[in-house]
């Protein structure tokens, strides 16, 4: 998950605890404290949608799993918003008469404050299944590069088993040289051989007619 976007986050989650609270004192005042903490509130809010504008901006920008997991994050942010901008217009009603005041208080405000807690606390559990579902992610991620990691080495192990094949190819293919010029040699030798052979025999031959033709003309 992004690092930005969390940062936002947090910010966000303190700034709309800090305006509820605002809220809650706000509607036991009166008068100018209370137009002061009502003003404070608006300015909360403002900071509080721009910090969701910059949420959206930048989940926009991540990749599609991380970004459906944020932009559910931020949906549930909106409505929680725009439960806090309610009860903002609600506590604003000065010119109300103190009747209608005392009867919106103890009807309106009060189911308001406690839809508001009650969307809260749907937004806690569901920002913990979000982040349990980005925990997913990450352990996802991890899975994946140590995957990759693997994959890598296996195919640097096959590349040197690659390389010693071919030198054991190129080692033999020099055996076979040798051999085939081993056994051109020994061609030649054996042909030299039956060659001094019958050389050998011819010059027998020939001291042998040689021997009988003496032998013949000396007892002649």
């Amino acid at each position: 998950m992004s690092e930005i976007f969390e940062g936002y986050e947090r910010q966000y989650c303190e700034l709309s605890a800090n305006l509820s609270r605002k809220c809650t004192a706000a509607v036991s005042l009166d008068g100018e404290k209370k137009k002061q903490k009502i003003s404070e509130v608006r300015a909360g809010l403002e900071d509080a949608e721009a910090l969701i504008r910059k949420m959206d901006l930048e989940a926009r920008n991540l990749q599609p799993n991380v970004k459906a997991v944020l932009l559910a994050k931020l949906r549930e942010y909106k409505s929680d918003l725009n439960n806090l901008k309610t009860e903002v217009k609600r506590i604003g009603f000065g010119n109300l008469n103190a009747a209608a005041r005392d009867e919106l208080l103890e009807a309106g405000m009060t189911d308001a404050l406690m839809a508001s807690g009650d969307q809260r606390s749907r937004l806690m559990m569901a920002t913990e299944r979000l982040n349990h579902s980005s925990d997913r992610i990450k352990d996802s991620r991890r899975t994946m590069l140590e995957t990759e990691e693997l994959g890598v080495s296996i195919l640097q192990d096959l590349h040197q088993q690659r390389q010693s094949l071919l030198h054991a190819h190129d080692t033999l293919h020099g055996v076979d040289d040798n051999i085939s010029k081993s056994k051109r040699v020994l061609t030649a030798i054996s042909r030299r051989m039956n060659r001094n052979k019958w050389v050998t025999g011819a010059i027998i031959s020939v001291l042998l007619v040689a021997i009988i033709l003496i032998l013949y003309f000396k007892l002649k």
